[in-house]
């Protein structure tokens, strides 16, 4: 059996694995609404707002479904059909210059994928998210964000990708190297700036005003020794009523961000609670563990790409006459999926530890008992699943369930 053979095989069958895997926890996680609520929690939701929640999961269940069949079935065409390889042919009888070659190869694949993955999401924001009542995002919104988040993807991904290729071409013996420094010094530069580069180019972000809350949150840094320079609220009401907090940003560049939702939801010892938790984060170096974390992953990653890629087969299989970067990074892709998969749990477990810690830190250095009212009315205001399966937790989660992390709370 030729090399190309054995690697589309592998492909085609890693898609269905993880396609089917994918769907049985799907399905344990959604009979898992069917279980009584722990004692902790069963106050939380009455009769009518539990079924509510149940049914939101549902809707959500069967998009997911009938778009996660779509698009692997478009993938498996793409496979069998030698699509990949008929893309790539095409974008080389335009142009014999390999940077752009790659850059039409994925522009193409990039414009197919949006087109099929938009009517999903206008179902998803204007009847899922409309019907439970969380959609706040206008049809305005709605296109200025797939025309900006296109635009800034165009420009971000097509320079990557560009500097990946000449170097793939230019210096294919240290290439994994050369293209790990790449990646990290992107990766720094967006950790750095994402909030006040990226994110006001969707939202609005407002420095906290001056009043009680401030003045709290400000008491509150300077107890734990925190350098407190930017606490934003963020315009997220303008797409959803539901809440969030994050904190981002690198050295001088730190900023915690509050949703304007979850000021509106939840009283000042509250936010102040959930303010100590991302406090934690900093610490407790959780930002800068990840971010080392996924750097060393990505330098595994290329190094692996560097292996395989010196073999033809990787383009061989996906139906092109020749190699070329583009083809081998998504026969690689495909490939290393099963991979990616494991390394994600990994990172989901250390992520879950990572919130336990700052949960622990926000109760230690502020007080427990806000904290828990926060993240009860965040589950309920997000119609969350309290008894959600286990072996979905272990794989997706990268928080820790509602109850679990008011039992550590609880713990003295």
């Amino acid at each position: 059996m030729p090399n190309e053979t054995l690697v589309l095989i592998l492909i085609i069958v890693f898609v269905l694995l993880e396609f089917t895997f994918g769907k049985i926890l799907d399905f344990l996680n959604a009979k898992s609404w069917d279980k009584d609520l722990p004692p902790l929690v069963e106050d939380l939701y009455d009769a009518e707002k539990y079924e509510k929640a149940k049914s939101y999961a549902q809707a959500n269940g069967r998009l997911a479904l009938i778009s996660g069949v779509l698009g692997t079935t478009a993938i498996l065409l793409m496979l069998m059909l030698r699509g990949f390889g008929a893309v790539d042919i095409w974008v080389n009888s335009l142009t014999d210059n390999r940077i752009l070659q790659s850059l039409l190869f994925f522009g193409i694949l990039s414009f197919a994928s949006a087109i099929i993955n938009l009517p999903f999401g206008i179902y998803k924001t204007f009847v899922i998210e409309e019907q439970y009542g969380f959609n706040k995002t206008t049809w305005q919104t709605f296109t200025l964000d797939i025309i900006k988040s296109t635009l800034l993807g165009a420009v971000i991904s097509g320079s990557i990708l560009a500097a990946l290729t000449w170097v793939y071409y230019a210096m294919p013996t240290n290439f994994w190297w050369v293209a790990w420094l790449i990646m990290t010094a992107f990766s720094l530069f967006f950790a750095t700036f994402y909030t006040t580069l990226i994110v006001p180019l969707f939202n609005t972000l407002e420095p906290l005003s001056e009043g009680s809350l401030r003045e709290k949150i400000e008491n509150y840094a300077k107890e734990v020794d925190f350098p407190l320079t930017n606490i934003f609220v963020i315009d997220g009401s303008k797409r959803s009523s539901k809440a969030n907090a994050f904190f981002s940003g690198l050295g001088k560049k730190k900023a915690i961000v509050l949703y304007d939702t979850l000021m509106e939801d939840n009283t000042e010892e509250e936010l102040t609670a959930i303010l100590a938790h991302e406090v934690g984060h900093y610490k407790k170096n959780h930002i800068k563990q990840s971010m080392i974390l996924g750097i060393l992953q990505t330098g595994v990653l290329f190094f692996l790409f560097g292996i395989l890629a010196k073999s033809d087969s990787l383009s061989l299989a996906l139906g092109s006459s020749e190699s070329s970067f583009h083809l081998a990074l998504i026969a690689f892709t495909m490939l290393y999926s099963p991979i990616s998969t494991i390394v994600g749990v990994f990172m989901n477990v250390f992520s879950r530890k990572n919130e336990f810690e700052a949960d622990a830190y926000a109760k230690e250095t502020y007080a427990a008992e806000p904290l828990q009212t926060a993240l009860k009315k965040l589950s309920v205001n997000h119609l969350s699943n309290l008894t959600p399966h286990p072996a979905y937790v272990f794989v997706h989660y990268s928080h820790p369930p509602l109850v679990e992390r008011l039992r550590a709370l609880q713990d003295d």
